[in-house]
């Protein structure tokens, strides 16, 4: 496999890990209020935000846990707490975490 095809399916599984995985997780856990889960955990991609605030905004040798604000150690014992919740708050506690782990997945397990 090449260099650029390794970055495509990386990009791949970044971005459906990221938008599609969800909905499983959504189907799976919350079946009677699907739609409205998936849409929560897709909302929690606002976390991203926070690249925003780095120079540069997108650095593909840096890894975004324990960089950028909502994506530090602190802000993911917050989202672990947001666990104990119920309803929409928990909903939005696994679409966090579950996007801290795609993105400690995607710096970690990849040749970058």
């Amino acid at each position: 496999m090449t260099l650029s095809e390794i970055a495509l399916l990386k990009t791949f599984t970044h971005y459906f890990l990221h938008l599609v995985f969800p909905v499983f997780i959504a189907l799976i856990f919350f079946r009677k209020n699907w739609k409205t889960a998936y849409l929560i955990m897709l909302g929690t991609m606002a976390v991203d935000l926070d690249h925003l605030f780095a120079n540069p905004v997108f650095d593909p040798s840096r890894n975004s846990i324990g960089f950028h604000f909502l994506h530090s150690y602190y802000a993911i014992a917050v989202y672990f707490l947001l666990l104990f919740f119920k309803g929409n708050i928990r909903i939005a506690a696994i679409g966090l975490l579950f996007h801290m782990l795609t993105d400690f997945l995607d710096f970690n397990l990849w040749i970058h």
